[in-house]
């Protein structure tokens, strides 16, 4: 296993995101799912510069992006998102994409679980089919109840990896996984050689290590299910807005570089554009609570 991290959670470039987290031990990055902001020969170079590799990416299923849409045409414009989020990730060497199958924040379904499944699967199929062609594995990921509706435990997730193929896998994450699952050991135990992926925050989606979740234990279950690839850090820090705020300078008043839509999925998600000090001690504490567990 080694320590890796997503970068949506904050806008800033790229090259300040890999200089931080090369400090404190990071080995990877899943870089956000829009292959429009990254120039692929760029990111290589300074990916390559900084001595931080693409684990992969995830799939940021925003506004109209869902695979499990009613109209045919938003499940086709859907499938071809999946897509350039493949390509990009295949050309930056790096190994999966995280596929979040319907729009986060969607909690009302569009039909029966009958044409639901349908939809979804085929879509699904698809996106592996080109997946398979640029050499990039698929992890379909459950999110919690208030973020989807249709993935919310890692069952769930397997019954579309195998209805997809052998080769499809799942990606838990620890922060649903204590919402959502009857047993969050047995949970990974049920996935088992299809895990593929694994992220991490704690149960009040803080860094790890600022909650209840029980990481030596966690750890050693993914050990003994033989997981050896990434514990890719996605904190997502609520944000309060009382005098019982314990991080008061939280929150960077007057955000650059952050698309309207990024800002509305960061803020859909209970935060906002964190400031860098805060950032920073949320990627130092992760590090300095896992990678002792790992090594």
């Amino acid at each position: 296993m080694h320590l890796s991290t997503h970068n949506w959670m904050r806008a800033e470039p790229l090259e300040t995101t890999l200089k931080r987290i090369k400090k404190f031990g990071y080995e990877s990055i899943e870089i956000s799912g829009e292959p429009e902001q990254y120039k692929t020969k760029e990111t290589r170079a300074l990916l390559k510069e900084h001595g931080i590799r693409c684990w992969g990416a995830v799939t940021l299923m925003l506004g109209e992006r869902n695979l499990a849409a009613k109209d045919q045409g938003q499940r086709e414009r859907s499938v071809q998102y999946v897509k350039d989020v493949l390509t990009m990730v295949s050309e930056l060497d790096g190994e999966i994409i995280t596929l979040v199958p319907a729009t986060v924040g969607k909690v009302v379904p569009d039909g029966t679980e009958e044409e639901e499944w349908k939809w979804v699967v085929d879509a699904t199929r698809e996106c592996f089919t080109h997946a398979k062609q640029v050499g990039v594995k698929i992890a379909v990921e459950p999110l919690n109840r208030f973020e989807t509706y249709l993935f919310n435990r890692g069952a769930q997730a397997l019954a579309l990896a195998d209805a997809v193929s052998p080769e499809c896998g799942v990606c838990l994450d620890a922060y649903h996984i204590h919402m959502e699952e009857f047993n969050v050991y047995d949970a990974i135990r049920k996935v088992g050689k299809r895990l593929f992926d694994f992220h991490v925050a704690d149960n009040n989606r803080f860094a790890a290590g600022l909650g209840q979740i029980d990481w030596p234990k966690i750890v050693a279950t993914l050990k003994e299910v033989g997981y050896d690839g990434a514990l890719t850090n996605e904190f997502v820090a609520p944000v309060d807005r009382t005098p019982a705020a314990p991080y008061p300078d939280m929150v960077e008043r007057h955000p650059v570089d952050i698309s309207p839509e990024q800002l509305k999925f960061i803020q859909d998600h209970g935060s906002s554009v964190l400031t860098e000090k805060f950032y920073t001690d949320q990627m130092r504490i992760t590090a300095e609570t896992l990678l002792p567990l790992i090594k």
